[in-house]
């Protein structure tokens, strides 16, 4: 079967349930109302590979280091020294992606009601900011206002916009002479549909901490994180990877839930290795830290051949997104490829950015077993270029040459079900010329 032949299938297959899904109002607000957070995550990418540089300080000897790895630790403590100013774009950007998408979704989807978009979206913020910020000891806990808190900002973003939709449709609203200002007519009609959401969904808030001790945002984390002892396995590991898989579709942040458990692991582990590494004894701990490395090569979902098939793409925004995508990607963070292609809620590209990590996994873990590559046994530095962590976890030059020849590998997984989506989108703009022109 050709390779044409073989995406008609699939084309035939998806695209109408494609279209269908992605034509639904609230899926395409979510998807419109993420992008907006885009630019922000992509600036936000490089001050954190920045404050990240890609040296292991308990590897480095400055009596043998060459000129290279000695400006890679002056680096490294420059970035030490000044962690905090360095990481605050990080913060105030990428750390805010939960709070713009709450605006966003209910901006975009105000729209398709014909509702006041910027109102909409202040009331989303609003209430997201008061469900998603508790206050400890005088200070606002920001943790869920990025990547965290993104689940429940796209439960706030759609159900404030739906409540206020209801109270429009009911005619529950403020009676206004006409003589009133248009300003002042939008300021006062905004006041019951922003106090229904406070006392909504600031109410079952206060509900969760007073029943649970814990906040809303808190409670669905703590609800969606798995136990420690699953992923001792590869069953159990690949279990617990395609759960964060899953989670990202649905716009979780599925890398923070499973990080806890397959970080605490791999890094167990590779100390198990390197004890035997000290001992000089074969190292046997398969379920090492370069599991995790691989299972996010590129981001998560091993996107790296996603964003070269963007770069090479026939639809002008995906090759500027993917051109900005790729230094970051190659570090390991993918939200911009996450949020903006969008693969959360995308039904077609969904299909591969599953399936390539267990693919992926099951290759290095039986790499690994067999001896084709070396184990890890050193804890590299996180926000590494995917190649150096693959040295520096185990300073193996094989481990190296194995994750070059798995992006390959990605690029072919993700390629029909990519040509697919690309045809939609190719579609969606030749009927927005034709409308155009049409009007």
């Amino acid at each position: 079967m050709s390779t044409t032949s073989l995406l008609d299938r699939l084309n035939d297959k998806v695209q109408p349930f494609a279209e269908k899904i992605g034509g639904e109002r609230h899926l395409q607000a979510i998807s419109d109302g993420m992008f907006l957070s885009l630019p922000f995550m992509v600036i936000g990418a490089f001050f954190l590979i920045a404050a990240n540089p890609p040296i292991n300080m308990d590897q480095y000897d400055p009596a043998t280091a060459n000129v290279f790895m000695q400006a890679l630790a002056a680096w490294k403590n420059w970035a030490v020294a000044n962690y905090d100013a360095i990481t605050t774009p990080y913060n105030l950007t990428f750390g805010l992606v939960g709070l713009i998408s709450a605006f966003g979704i209910a901006y975009s989807l105000a729209g398709e009601y014909r509702l006041a978009q910027a109102n909409s979206g202040i009331i989303s913020l609003v209430t997201f900011l008061m469900v998603a910020t508790p206050v400890a000891e005088g200070t606002l806990q920001t943790q869920y206002l990025g990547a965290d808190g993104l689940f429940v900002a796209i439960i706030i973003g759609l159900l404030s916009v739906e409540i206020t939709h209801f109270m429009d449709k009911h005619n529950m609203r403020l009676n206004l002479p006409p003589s009133i200002p248009p300003a002042v007519a939008t300021f006062m009609s905004s006041l019951l549909p922003l106090l229904a959401n406070i006392v909504i969904f600031y109410g079952i808030n206060l509900g969760f901490i007073a029943g649970l001790g814990v906040s809303f945002p808190a409670a669905v984390m703590q609800a969606l994180t798995p136990g420690l002892d699953i992923a001792n396995s590869l069953p159990g590991f690949l279990l617990v990877v395609t759960l964060g898989q899953v989670l990202w579709i649905f716009g979780v942040n599925g890398s923070s839930i499973i990080f806890p458990i397959v970080f605490t692991l791999g890094v167990a582990q590779t100390g198990l290795n390197a004890e035997q590494f000290a001992a000089g004894e074969a190292l046997t701990h398969v379920m090492n830290l370069q599991m995790y490395r691989i299972s996010v090569m590129g981001g998560a979902g091993n996107t790296l051949g996603l964003i070269i098939l963007m770069i090479l793409s026939k639809v002008p925004e995906n090759r500027t997104l993917g051109k900005l995508a790729l230094i970051p990607g190659i570090c390991g963070i993918n939200e911009p490829v996450i949020f903006g292609l969008p693969i959360v809620f995308n039904p077609i590209i969904a299909v591969p950015f599953i399936l390539t990590p267990i693919v992926t996994l099951t290759l290095t873990y039986l790499a690994q077993s067999l001896g084709l590559i070396g184990l890890g046994y050193i804890v590299d530095p996180s926000f590494t270029p995917f190649f150096a962590q693959a040295f520096l976890s185990s300073m193996d030059w094989r481990n190296v040459v194995f994750t070059l020849v798995l992006i390959p590998l990605t690029v072919a997984m993700y390629y029909p079900f990519f040509k697919v989506y690309e045809r939609s989108q190719l579609k969606r703009d030749e009927e927005a010329v034709a409308t155009a022109k049409a009007a």
